[in-house]
């Protein structure tokens, strides 16, 4: 983990803030774009945020969180209590949706899903477009910012004026070598893998998406280099059995989406459950799990 000051809590719409993190100790770890962080709270929580400031500034990160009216401890928390001067933990930068070169981007952003976009709009270049569709203006986070930087590429769409966007009418304007990022709610991201090909659709998920599996069985893990085996039952999470044996594995959101937990594999096949696609290797042990045994670079 960096450690970082919180140099400023700054409202940008109605109900977010973006919070400005500065380095505590000299320069902070590199990011690209689509990349997050893992911000350790105050009251113990951690939380999972998109880097939406300037990869190029060494010395700060900047993310913004909106007041969730659900929230499990984290954005309440944020809005609520949390303060200019206070020192936070910030995990180095993961980057599970990155920016792929094409010659032609359209980016969907809906509400907080601007985040990720904004810097990779920036990366972008002229040939970059965004659809950012918020339910108003007032709750959309950065517009002044983004009609600024890009003035006419940006369209956006409030729903409470204009409706939902047309996708369809979207993609058939699109050349054959054009990518297609869209961050936002899960209707959104829905509405998205319907009208656009998948080859060129990027998504961002910020819950996982529902999915059937068998029934948990219970299983082992031979954690290689420590010489240990550690069983893993039915009822609990390799993320768990692991911790409970002593392994500090980190961990975020817990669903599959965040990649905090991620860990190598060295033998046997793991069964993936994660919305993340893990890459060969390793798996997230917060959700997925194996029907045989598996050999773990623990």
């Amino acid at each position: 983990m960096q450690q970082t000051i919180l140099d400023r809590v700054e409202p940008v719409a109605e109900g977010t803030v973006s919070l400005v993190l500065r380095g505590a100790d000299g320069p902070l770890a590199p990011w690209e774009p689509g990349a997050h962080v893992d911000l350790a709270l105050p009251n113990w929580l951690t939380r999972q945020y998109s880097l939406c400031g300037d990869p190029a500034d060494r010395g700060s990160y900047r993310v913004a969180v909106r007041h969730d009216r659900l929230s499990r401890g984290g954005s309440e928390y944020i809005h609520l209590f949390l303060r200019a001067g206070r020192t936070l933990d910030v995990s180095v930068p993961r980057n599970n949706f990155p920016l792929l070169p094409a010659p032609e981007y359209l980016f969907i952003a809906g509400g907080i899903g601007i985040t990720p976009v904004l810097p990779m709009m920036a990366a972008a270049g002229t040939s970059a477009r965004l659809v950012y569709v918020g339910r108003s203006v007032a709750t959309m986070p950065f517009v002044a910012e983004l009609q600024a930087a890009y003035g006419d590429r940006v369209r956006v769409h409030a729903t409470d004026e204009h409706g939902r966007p047309d996708f369809a009418a979207l993609a058939a304007g699109l050349g054959p070598r054009a990518l297609v990022y869209c961050c936002g709610p899960a209707s959104m991201l829905d509405a998205a893998e319907a009208a656009f090909p998948a080859p060129g659709l990027h998504l961002e998920r910020f819950q996982p998406v529902v999915k059937e599996f068998a029934p948990n069985a219970p299983f082992e893990v031979n954690c290689v280099r420590s010489g240990r085996t550690v069983a893993v039952a039915a009822e609990e999470s390799l993320l768990d059995a692991l911790r409970h044996a002593g392994y500090p594995i980190q961990s975020g959101c817990r669903e599959g989406v965040c990649g905090s937990c991620e860990i190598g594999v060295v033998g046997g096949e793991p069964e993936h459950r994660d919305d993340i696609g893990a890459p060969p290797g390793r798996m997230y042990c917060c959700v997925s799990r194996a029907s045989s045994r598996l050999d773990l670079d623990l």
